[in-house]
């Protein structure tokens, strides 16, 4: 029998109630189909702030570095908004996506049939769409040196630095290739090589690659005109590589193609390390403890941890059509309601999920 260890975030807000019903599906699949998987929580973002008051302890870093898998549910609180920048929930997910050198994020958006009137977009713009975002995670203006604020002339003055060097940028692309030979044999490359040069070397990688890759029709797009295409003709696109702070925009965009960012998965990937997988939402401290919450979306990276981290194919499609089956049989909790569907609570999907299973 196949062991693996699973390290469980379950995080701020909404996190434990949806990792919870995340954890009864594995349970269910893993029986089914002989392999075990051995849970371990552990605090980051604001609980681990509350716990020992940094948003990522050594013993969780830790933890990840020696697991299988690691599920994260969601981090955030207002509560913290008020802490130094370093001592901040959001802080403790950057420093784990770096120590676990998480290069390569993967944000899959797909039009679910049965939410399709659900989306703030017309039918015939999103039917079909089925797209990847390719982002890469630890570089880029976010991580970039140097940074800070300073005085300048009796003015303050704040500066971020973009920054890739070749080799990141070859990393990142590698995997984006990789994905479009598995899917349709579409890459788009985003950037702003117009206007900057750090993305004109990125386009520069892009295009040198593209030569060993001939059965990939590779093209290239302005992160503005990217954006605006994304809600205007999403279907032309197949995988979306992009760097980082491009990314995080891009991708968030493309979640409410779907009608609801609370049904969209992501893997974070390295080379060494084991991935990390999460819902793209947040932690929704609005309606945490209220059995309000979406578990979709959690149930969904636990699929895709399966499938990707863990190489259990099988058992992910088990998790994946439960999730169409429910959404079909019009079950729904308050973010996705529309007419004629069954109105329920967290715990509920998840009794309903189980059932499906």
């Amino acid at each position: 029998m196949a062991h693996y260890r699973v390290v469980l975030l379950p995080g701020d807000g909404i996190g434990p109630e949806i990792t919870a019903v995340a954890r009864q599906l594995l349970d269910v699949v893993a029986q089914r189909y002989g392999f075990q998987l051995d849970f371990e929580e552990q605090p980051i973002g604001g609980s681990a702030i509350d716990m020992i008051g940094d948003p990522l302890p050594e013993a969780t870093l830790t933890a990840c570095k020696t697991a299988d898998a690691v599920l994260l549910a969601a981090i955030g609180s207002p509560r913290f908004d008020n802490l130094p920048r370093e001592k901040r929930p959001e802080t403790g997910l950057l420093k784990l996506r770096s120590g676990l050198n998480l290069f390569a994020n993967l944000r899959p958006v797909r039009t679910v049939p049965a939410l399709i009137d659900t989306s703030s977009l017309k039918r015939e713009v999103i039917e079909e769409v089925d797209l990847i975002v390719v982002r890469e995670l630890t570089g880029g203006i976010y991580f970039g040196r140097p940074k800070g604020r300073i005085e300048v002339n009796g003015d303050e003055r704040g500066f971020n630095t973009m920054t890739y060097s070749a080799s990141e940028v070859d990393r990142i692309a590698r995997v984006a290739f990789e994905i479009a030979r598995e899917r349709n044999g579409r890459l788009c490359s985003v950037d702003k090589a117009n206007v900057l040069d750090v993305s004109q070397l990125w386009r520069d990688r892009v295009d040198a690659m593209a030569r060993s890759h001939d059965d990939i029709d590779v093209s290239h797009m302005y992160v503005d005109n990217a954006a605006m295409q994304l809600v205007s003709d999403p279907r032309q696109f197949d995988v979306l590589l992009t760097e980082n702070l491009f990314g995080d925009i891009l991708s968030d965009e493309a979640a409410v193609l779907t009608g609801s960012i609370g049904v969209l998965p992501s893997a974070s990937l390295g080379s060494e390390n084991p991935g990390l997988f999460e819902p793209v939402h947040g932690s929704a401290p609005d309606i945490a403890g209220q059995d309000k919450a979406n578990p979709i979306a959690m149930v969904l990276s636990a699929a895709m941890m399966l499938r990707v981290g863990l190489k259990q194919n099988s058992a992910a499609d088990d998790i994946e059509r439960a999730v169409d089956t429910i959404l079909s049989s019009g079950f729904r909790t308050n973010d996705l309601m529309s007419d004629g569907c069954i109105p329920l609570g967290c715990r509920a999907m998840g009794e309903q999920l189980l059932k499906a299973l």
